[in-house]
């Protein structure tokens, strides 16, 4: 392993910029994965949810990714809990969850350290916080690195969770993020581009770490930050993606974001492009495909419709159930939703329909009521507003699938 290499770059990490989530700019496209009308162009945007091309700059999930696991602890605090402990908050339910969502086709591996890495530093030292100063949270990840360097061979790795002692008194969970590197550091012929820092305290925020490791593959933040930080921030999708909210009731990804990932096959998805009427079905998203070499079957159907509105924006539309990582949903039915790939993460990249906007659901649960209803349910028609297209939830067949009526003009 080039430790030298390692070594001399942490060393010049305050000379670098470490972005937060929010400040990649795109990256180098590799080939192109879909194609067609409703295929959108990936845009210049941060974490673009075009999927025309998929940005080499970023691990793509479509195979086993091996993830490390480093335990930081700081002077002024000696830790409460164990690497073990800590561990368990997050494995094996994330791995669980990317599971679930792939229908197998991804495998996040995590490979957690035994001990405790002591930093050089005070915890309150760091000054952690969501907004993080930039200078502070060099200082951090440069003493992170040259910490962890002597016992991690970073090359063997796809994502690197850097885990801080949750009880030392500077620590925030607030400053749990993804924080991306405006040059790469190499070692071992691998370029790490991006960390994961963990603050959350023990036990963490339920499904936090889904949601930081969807932005390790190019996904946006789907909530809205109010500019006072004051107000609700789930405004824009509710409980529907985990990329919204970890506390969602139905937090599986959208569809668009499956396709993006390539976990729906081309066939799983059905582009509306003639008016008039469309009639399709719809399986539910949670539906596991079947066994690989069995015949075309349930869980093999269409899970996602797309209609293109616009050079940078679509309308999608998919079936919401209880299954999989939905499991604890308000309601289900066919969801609506606009997608542009043309907003960068947090600018609403993706905004659910409602298609009942004078009722809501599950208060006290949902993270966001007025959403928790927003399915069409059967029998339930919806007209998208600014758009001649209506949707008909007409009815549920015998294996669960909802059977749809499109209408444009």
């Amino acid at each position: 392993m080039d430790k030298t290499r390692l070594r001399a770059a942490a060393a010049a990490l305050t000379a670098l910029t470490a972005l937060a989530a929010t400040g990649l700019v795109a990256g180098p496209a590799a080939a192109a994965p879909y194609a067609g009308p409703c295929a959108l162009e990936r845009s210049s945007a941060h974490h673009s949810e075009g999927l025309d091309t998929w940005n080499g700059a970023y691990p793509r999930p479509l195979k086993t990714l091996n993830a490390v696991l480093v335990f930081l602890s700081f002077p002024d605090s000696a830790p409460r809990t164990t690497p073990e402990e800590l561990t368990a908050d997050y494995f094996p339910a994330t791995s669980r969850f990317f599971d679930r969502a792939s229908y197998g086709k991804f495998s996040l591996v995590p490979h957690p350290q035994r001990q405790w890495l002591e930093m050089p530093r005070d915890s309150t030292s760091y000054d952690i916080r969501r907004d993080w100063n930039a200078a502070d949270r060099s200082a951090y990840l440069r003493d992170a690195l040259k910490v962890a360097d002597p016992h991690t061979d970073f090359g063997k790795y796809d994502v690197v969770y850097l885990v801080a002692d949750p009880d030392a008194p500077g620590v925030d969970s607030d400053a749990t993020k993804v924080v991306n590197f405006d040059r790469p550091m190499r070692a071992d012929g691998t370029d790490i581009r991006r960390v994961v820092t963990v603050f959350e305290q023990h036990p963490p925020d339920r499904n936090v770490l889904a949601h930081e490791t969807g932005h390790v593959f190019d996904l946006p933040d789907l909530y809205h930050r109010p500019s006072d930080g004051k107000g609700d921030w789930d405004t824009y999708v509710g409980d529907w993606d985990v990329m919204g909210s970890q506390f969602g009731l139905a937090p599986d990804f959208f569809g668009w974001h499956k396709w993006k990932l390539g976990w729906l096959d081309p066939r799983q998805v059905a582009c509306v492009t003639r008016t008039g009427t469309t009639r399709l079905t719809l399986e539910p998203l949670s539906t596991a495909p079947s066994a690989a070499g069995a015949p075309f079957g349930t869980g093999d159907g269409t899970k996602l419709a797309v209609l293109r509105t616009g050079p940078s924006s679509v309308v999608a539309l998919e079936a919401r159930g209880t299954g999989g990582n939905d499991s604890t949903t308000c309601n289900q039915g066919v969801l609506v939703y606009r997608v542009r790939s043309d907003a960068s993460s947090g600018a609403g990249p993706v905004q659910v329909l409602d298609a009942h906007p004078g009722t809501e659901a599950c208060y006290g649960d949902s993270v966001y009521p007025p959403l928790a209803d927003a399915p069409i349910g059967a029998g339930e028609s919806f007209t998208v507003p600014g758009e001649r297209l209506r949707i008909e939830a007409e009815d549920r067949t015998a294996s669960g699938a909802w059977t749809v009526k499109v209408t444009v003009g």
